[in-house]
């Protein structure tokens, strides 16, 4: 019986001739161009609060290794700066025991006899708050009214003698107005120019180097150690700060704006230091304007 099956090729020998060789085109040399190098998008001009942050900042500008002792967010924000700038040597304290990195971290113990060293030594610059303060410098945190029967009590003199006696001391006020910015005081609790003048070698520490407020910088560059207008915060006008003042101001002839943030004090404000924006809700945006 025959076989009926289809009869197929044979497949090739894997012993006979070689395959030839592919002739498939080389794929052609990419021709994409580089990626650009990646840029962060522009920073959103400063804001008020940060001029503030910045205006504090520079009363420790070439200050050295000394103790600073900011009392309030927005000094504390400047003190921190500053350390991380253009102030190295500068000492923060956690406000007990340490000492601290602007992070906050210690890097150091600071016991209670140290501390009291450095005040007394006139080795500390503090910044201080005022309920009122005068052309001369003389400060109030303790009453208002006759301080026999004051109209409202505050916190009490507490420091503020010892501090301005012994120490730099630069004032901080968020709200510019006539009822801070006084005449005379009711109480002096921190001590002016004039008083210290009669005070000789008692008060040979004393200086204030600066008053920042939400709407410029001053400070005593005058013969009589009187109040001058340093410089105005953007958006801020030399009459604003007269009707705001309850006394007058030495006036340059042309009062500068305040210091502007460098980019590199901007992110380091804005992403390091305070990241949740605390700073605008001490002095929101608009603030004083």
């Amino acid at each position: 019986m025959s076989d009926s099956r289809p009869t197929h090729d044979p497949l090739p020998s894997t012993t006979g001739a070689p395959l030839p060789p592919t002739t498939r085109a080389p794929l052609p040399p990419t021709t994409r161009a580089p990626l650009p190098p990646p840029t962060r998008a522009p920073l959103p001009p400063p804001t008020r609060a940060e001029y503030c942050v910045i205006a504090c900042a520079d009363a420790w500008r070439g200050a050295g290794e000394i103790l600073a002792s900011p009392m309030g967010l927005i000094p504390s924000l400047g003190a921190r700066l500053a350390r991380l700038t253009f102030a190295p040597d500068l000492l923060l304290t956690d406000g007990e025991a340490l000492l601290v990195r602007p992070d906050g971290t210690p890097e150091g113990w600071l016991p209670y006899r140290q501390h009291l060293a450095l005040v007394a030594g006139g080795r500390r610059h503090v910044m201080m708050g005022a309920s009122q303060i005068d052309r001369h410098g003389n400060q109030n945190i303790s009453c208002i009214g006759d301080w026999a029967r004051p109209r409202r009590q505050l916190l009490g003199v507490r420091g503020a003698p010892l501090n301005t006696l012994n120490n730099p001391t630069s004032y901080w006020i968020p709200k510019h107005s006539r009822r801070v910015f006084v005449e005379q005081v009711d109480m002096v609790c921190g001590v002016g120019y004039d008083r210290a003048a009669r005070l000789g070698n008692t008060a040979r520490f004393h200086r204030i180097p600066r008053v920042v407020s939400d709407l410029g910088v001053f400070d005593f560059a005058t013969p009589d150690r009187s109040m001058r207008l340093a410089s105005l915060h953007p958006g801020v006008g030399v009459e604003q700060v007269r009707e705001a003042t309850g006394f007058a101001l030495a006036e340059p002839d042309e009062v500068p704006c305040t210091r502007e943030p460098t980019a590199q004090e901007l992110r380091l404000i804005r992403e390091e230091l305070d990241p949740d924006g605390a700073r605008t809700r001490e002095l929101p945006e608009g603030a004083g304007r």
